[in-house]
């Protein structure tokens, strides 16, 4: 008997039977478009808040800026209204102050050239009390009289009427007082009319004439 032939394998059998398939290309699926376009309006949803957020900043600045301003405008106001209550104290103050210049005036006037006997000696001082009392309410208010006779003339303060030669004295000594001056807190209200002391200048005596000579020929 003859051997049997072993078969060959089925893939062995008929190679050229078997045909390559084409290889072909996974079509683009459908996710990555619509991954897409989600980014792209992501992008534009991050435009507009970009822009949002720019408008917001200028707004912000904006409102900061007026703030400032109001802020500014309400010190202004304040340091003026409390300036504005200031000088209408002081304006006030001075009215009154010198309403009561001529009440004082006639108090130095009575105290300076009354002659009085001995019967109406307790009145004079009663009066020199009063006035006094006057002097100390005035001052605790910042009001204070100007100190003139025997000082050197100040015109900031002083003035002169008239003017009386001493020469014992210096030139521009205050002689006399004639009326009183007065300072508010260190602000002059009234100057002082006081008599200043001038003294007169060193007359030159004359010079002796030069005898004439005649020429002799």
């Amino acid at each position: 008997m003859f051997p049997k032939k072993k078969e060959k394998p089925k893939e062995e059998q008929n190679p050229a039977a078997e045909q390559e398939q084409p290889k072909t290309e996974p079509a683009p699926s459908a996710s990555s478009g619509q991954a897409a376009r989600g980014a792209e309006t992501l992008q534009k949803q991050l435009e507009e808040l970009r822009k949002q957020a720019e408008t917001l900043q200028k707004e912000k600045d904006d409102i900061f800026a007026k703030l400032q301003r109001i802020a500014a405008d309400y010190d202004n106001y304040q340091k003026r209204s409390a300036k504005q209550i200031t000088d209408n104290v002081v304006y006030e103050k001075d009215k009154i102050v010198k309403s009561l210049l001529p009440v004082l005036d006639n108090f130095e006037y009575i105290l300076a050239n009354t002659s009085c006997g001995a019967a109406d000696e307790t009145l004079l001082k009663g009066v020199q009390i009063i006035y006094g009392q006057m002097l100390d309410v005035l001052k605790g208010h910042g009001i204070e009289q100007i100190k003139s006779a025997g000082e050197p003339f100040n015109p900031v303060h002083h003035e002169a009427i008239t003017h009386r030669s001493e020469n014992n004295k210096e030139e521009g000594l205050v002689l006399e007082e004639l009326q009183k001056g007065y300072k508010l807190n260190g602000r002059l209200i009234r100057a002082s009319r006081v008599v200043v002391n001038k003294t007169p200048a060193p007359q030159t005596a004359p010079q002796p004439e030069e005898p004439e000579t005649k020429d002799t020929q």
